[in-house]
Formats: structure tokens, sequence, C-alpha cells
């Protein structure tokens, strides 16, 4: 058995561990599937290509560099889209500006892709403890707009560890619309996690799929920027995700 597969089936032990859920392995040359009654959850090896997605499951595509470098914000994520995460409700939090060094080291800590800092952050906090934040871009000008119309981006949200907030992210627009009053808010939803989104739930409606990306894995690590090139043929790999649904919510 090769080493990407065993560490992938420890960390599919781990998963079993946490999660109190009936699920079944395949084994495949190059994937790991783990599949529950309504969850197909595929583990991809390096240089491998992305399975089709099912009708009657959601399926999940998690490449090896992540269950790698982020095994612990991965369980906490599968947690909770699994249901078995620490529900929170929004009505008992309160809603504040969050500063971009602790924006980023809640990202850093709990979401699993590039930590950014926006130019505006909410957090909402619980007994003092902060439990969720959204990182927004500065207001854009659009054509054929109203002067004073304004579109914003939702960079990032992420809940601690395997907490749900429940209403969370919709106390967080609220609050941002009412300091800077956007005309729209967009952001995009990754196709490896979902085939749509829950965000069409709280007034989000897709306006566009996106292609999939080329990201390249050096030394285990994403590497994100222009003009990339592979220096370790042997080391170095590309991974071609499924692309994103863009989101509009339009007020």
């Amino acid at each position: 058995m090769s080493d990407h597969k065993q560490i992938v089936l420890e960390f599919i032990q781990k998963i079993r561990q946490r999660i109190p859920l009936n699920f079944t392995v395949l084994v495949r040359e190059k994937t790991v599937s783990l599949l529950s009654e309504k969850f197909h959850v595929v583990f991809y090896h390096p240089q491998s290509v992305r399975l089709s997605n099912e009708i009657i499951r959601r399926t999940i595509h998690i490449d090896y560099d992540i269950v790698i470098s982020s095994s612990e914000k991965l369980l906490a994520r599968l947690e909770s889209i699994f249901g078995f995460g620490n529900r929170i409700y929004a009505r008992d939090t309160v809603v504040a500006r969050v500063d971009k060094k602790v924006a980023l080291e809640f990202q850093e800590e709990h979401h699993l892709q590039l930590a950014l800092p926006g130019k505006y952050r909410y957090g909402l906090y619980r007994q003092g403890e902060l439990v969720s934040i959204a990182v927004f871009s500065g207001g854009r000008k659009m054509n054929d707009t109203p002067l004073d119309y304004r579109s914003f981006e939702l960079l990032r949200f992420c809940h601690k560890g395997s907490d749900i907030v429940i209403g969370g992210l919709s106390k967080l627009i609220k609050a941002f619309r009412k300091d800077f009053k956007p005309g729209d808010i967009m952001t995009y939803a990754d196709l490896d996690w979902c085939q749509d989104s829950t965000l069409e739930k709280i007034g989000f409606i897709p306006v566009q799929r996106t292609p999939p990306q080329l990201i390249l894995v050096r030394e285990g690590i994403r590497v994100f920027g222009k003009n990339i090139v592979v220096k370790d043929q042997k080391n170095d790999y590309w991974v071609e995700n499924n692309g994103s649904l863009k989101l509009k919510m339009i007020f």
C-alpha cells in the first residue's frame, strides 16, 4: 500500500472516531472514497483527476496536500458539515468590528484557504469569545449603476472549529450593510465542497460558474501567484479543482 493511501486511511479513521455515522470506504488506485447515506467524500492522491459528482449524495473533493497540511481544520469542517458541530444561535452573539491581526490569526486557525486581511472585518462574539468572522473587500464602482452604487466582495467567512453559528452570516451582513450601504455583495462558493450553495437560502443568487483552477503544490504547500512554474519535477505537482460558483446578493 502506498504512503499516500495509508495516510488517507489513517485520517479516515480519525473521522470515524469523531463522527458517529455509518461509513463505507472504497479504495481505488488514485482515490479513497468515504461514503455515507448523504455524502460522498473523495480523497485524491497527488496527480489524480477529479471524479464526477454524485446525483444522490453531496460530493466533497479533498486533495492529499490538505489532509497533510490542515488535518485538524479539515476534521472540524467535516464534523460541522455532517451535522455534529457545536450549534450556536446568532441571537446569543454580539457583532463587533475585528482588527486585521485578529482576523488573520482566526482564519489561519480555522479556515482551510489562504487567510486574507480584506478591508472590513466583522466578528460574532459569544460571552467574549470570537466564534465567527466575515471579511469584506472595499467597495467598487460598477458600470451602468447610480453614482453612489458600490459592490463589495465577501472574501472569507468561517466559524471557530466545528462550531456552527445559526444565522451568523446573516447577522454579520446586516451589520456590514448598516455601516456601508452596499448596492450588492458578491462572493464565491468552492465547488469542491458543494454542488450548489447554502448561501442561496439567505438571499444570494448564483450568477456564474468559474472554470476549474490549476494550483501548484510545492513540497506539500499550495503556491499562489502569477507565472508559477514547476521547479522540481519529482515533488512539485498541479491540482485542478472544480472551480467556483459566483453568487451575488443585491439590495
